[in-house]
């Protein structure tokens, strides 16, 4: 087998004892303080802030962050589970936190200076602020290397001019990380540098909230900035590597992505088995037909599946594994088909009443769609398998 073929496998895997308990925390937290807020928070199409706090006390925030900036241990794996339990309740609500402590803090946790860790890091992981991540823009989206949004030098600091579009928690964030290009060159990947800006900084505007097919409980805006001056402290990492940083990056994102797959699924899947066991026609519970029943155990089938592969790549990046990358691809891709399709079987076993907003599958059906999009799209995870195999 050459180095560039995919090493296929099927391991029996199995959450040990740490990663079992932080599943049930996962899951009786969402039980208890998230699920009675989803309808508000669908209805009224905002976040409930109420849950920040919540969730820092919980120890929900720092999942993998360092413990002598408020971080509470645990890895990728602990940051899937974590993911597959809100998704269960909420897209919409869950991506507002996700997006916040592990998809725009772990920024700060890698490439940020010790002040800079204290200052902006530290009060994101206590739920006392809140972070976005600003790189998707009109024109570049899965090509992160197209960006266009510019900073040029001013002084002891930058000037930042530009747009970026669909960003979640824009009008949310206290701290917002940036990227812009600083300098042209032969290679588009390099010259990229990502930025600390603050909530208020003169030359930043936010959009209106954009009105989304789905995840209605989180915020999504444009952000436009015009001679937005930092100064050469709010640099984060390395001055031309904001490329490279962001890749480094996005494999926990995509794992995250994947466990809301996971968890959106699974919450279709439980709601479609009780409606098929109470729905009766034709003189007997739905359930009892052969045409429900088999599909039901396709969608659980997939849910496994998906579930397996997700937890394989979260495991794997905490190892370092040669392959995380890969089946990372896989995760991400396989979750999100899976999420769509088992919602799609969901509302066809609820009939007329699935088309109803009164019933979740409802919320699950236009949540999943996104996940085959953000955070790199299908096509996207098969470019990356693709090169994998040397194709």
């Amino acid at each position: 087998m050459t180095s560039t073929t995919i090493q296929q496998s099927v391991p029996s895997f199995e959450l040990d004892d740490d990663h079992r308990e932080l599943s049930e925390v996962c899951r009786n937290f969402v039980e208890r303080e998230v699920m009675p807020l989803v309808p508000a928070a669908e209805r009224d199409g905002t976040f409930p802030a109420e849950l920040w706090p919540k969730l820092a006390g919980a120890g929900l925030l720092g999942l993998g962050h360092p413990e002598e900036h408020g971080g509470t241990g645990g890895g990728v794996l602990a940051l899937a589970i974590l993911s597959e339990a809100l998704a269960h309740a909420s897209g919409g609500v869950a991506i507002t936190p996700l997006v916040s402590a592990y998809m725009a803090a772990p920024h700060l946790a890698r490439f940020g200076t010790p002040e800079q860790r204290r200052r902006f890091l530290e009060p994101v992981l206590r739920g006392e602020a809140v972070a976005a991540i600003a790189v998707t823009e009109p024109g570049a989206g899965s090509d992160v290397a197209g960006i266009r949004t510019r900073a040029r030098p001013d002084g002891d600091g930058w000037l930042l001019s530009g747009s970026k579009m669909f960003i979640t928690n824009a009008g949310l964030a206290d701290v917002i990380i940036v990227a812009a290009r600083t300098e042209e060159g032969d290679s588009r990947h390099l010259g990229i540098t990502t930025f600390i800006v603050q909530r208020a900084t003169p030359g930043l505007s936010l959009g209106a909230p954009l009105r989304k097919m789905g995840w209605h409980a989180s915020d999504t805006r444009e952000i436009l900035l015009e001679d937005v001056r930092v100064a050469d402290d709010r640099v984060l990492g390395a001055h031309g590597r904001g490329f490279q940083q962001i890749m480094e990056c996005f494999e926990a994102e995509r794992v995250s992505l994947a466990g809301m797959g996971v968890g959106l699924a699974q919450a279709a899947l439980d709601d479609a088995v009780l409606y098929a066991r109470e729905r009766r026609a034709f003189g007997a519970p739905i359930s009892r037909r052969q045409a429900i029943s088999h599909r039901l155990g396709e969608m659980a089938t997939d849910v496994a599946a998906a579930r397996l592969l997700t937890y394989q790549a979260a495991e794997r990046c905490d190892r370092g594994h040669a392959d995380a990358g890969t089946t990372v691809a896989m995760a991400k891709l396989l979750a999100a088909r899976v999420a769509n399709t088992v919602v799609d079987g969901a509302v066809q076993i609820f009939g007329g009443y699935g088309f109803m907003e009164e019933t979740r599958v409802a919320m699950h059906y236009r949540d999943a769609r996104i996940l085959r999009i953000g955070g790199g799209t299908d096509e996207v995870q098969l470019e990356i398998l693709a090169k994998r195999m040397g194709l």
